[in-house]
């Protein structure tokens, strides 16, 4: 059975003092449940705290953005072997984001998928269409070359262990929120492409995540969804509160 992944995306938010009064808050509180898995995915500058903090408890540090490269001449980059060392578990890769502003491609997506597989790091790869995409009705199509671009060259093994987060660009961030009949129809889409670079048992191990304006108000009704394993979450992963809110409602 497929765990829930309730991952937090803190992207540019909090100073290191806010940082540490979160973990404080929610270390001794997010329970260590099969259901569930809490990832809270920080800016660099954070990471080494928040890994020291959460030792010993179930949450996961990951980090939001990597080079594929190991090493070399990328200045102001982050490389998998810092964020393995730091003790990083998980990253996010291709946040609609990162597209739009820093001109990632697919196929950079797709190196630095198989960067983390190389250092040991549980990739978080995020799809997603715009509003002019789904009002063409090219969502499907859009998010299925994503997926397939993106885990090219992978091993089964591999693709099985993925987090994919559906995130539509037109909900993140703005209010908006995919009704949870929507999310769920593309999230069984995804699964249905994996299931044709892989094979039905593969597809039906990996996690399918929904991001955007995901809140306690909305998580459960999203998270009953036959495909919907979890969320990843911006602004309301930002309090404490709302976060272990996020994640008991992933151990229902």
């Amino acid at each position: 059975m497929r765990k829930n992944v309730i991952a937090a995306n803190w992207k540019m938010n909090k100073v290191l003092s806010e940082a540490n009064q979160f973990a404080d808050a929610v270390v001794n509180k997010v329970p260590a449940d099969e259901h569930v898995e809490a990832v809270v995915c920080a800016p660099f500058p954070f990471l080494p705290a928040l890994v020291e903090k959460t030792k010993g408890s179930p949450i996961k540090i990951g980090a939001q953005n990597m080079h594929y490269e190991e090493s070399g001449a990328f200045t102001g980059e982050v490389s998998p072997v810092m964020l393995k060392d730091l003790g990083v578990t998980h990253v996010v890769i291709g946040h609609s984001e990162r597209r739009a502003y820093f001109a990632e491609t697919d196929e950079m997506v797709n190196k630095k998928t198989h960067a983390a597989f190389n250092h040991n790091l549980l990739p978080v790869i995020c799809v997603g269409e715009t509003l002019e995409q789904r009002e063409a009705n090219e969502t499907m199509n859009h998010i299925e070359t994503q997926v397939q671009k993106a885990l090219k060259g992978l091993s089964n093994a591999q693709t099985a262990s993925v987090i994919i987060a559906y995130e539509p660009i037109w909900a993140i961030g703005t209010g908006k929120t995919a009704s949870s009949e929507d999310a769920n129809e593309v999230c069984t889409h995804i699964r249905n492409v994996m299931k044709k670079i892989t094979s039905e048992e593969v597809a039906e191990k990996v996690v399918i995540q929904y991001g955007g304006s995901v809140k306690p108000a909305n998580v459960d009704e999203l998270l009953a969804q036959s495909d919907i394993d979890g969320a990843l979450v911006g602004g309301a992963s930002l309090e404490p509160d709302s976060f272990l809110k996020l994640v008991e409602a992933g151990t229902k």
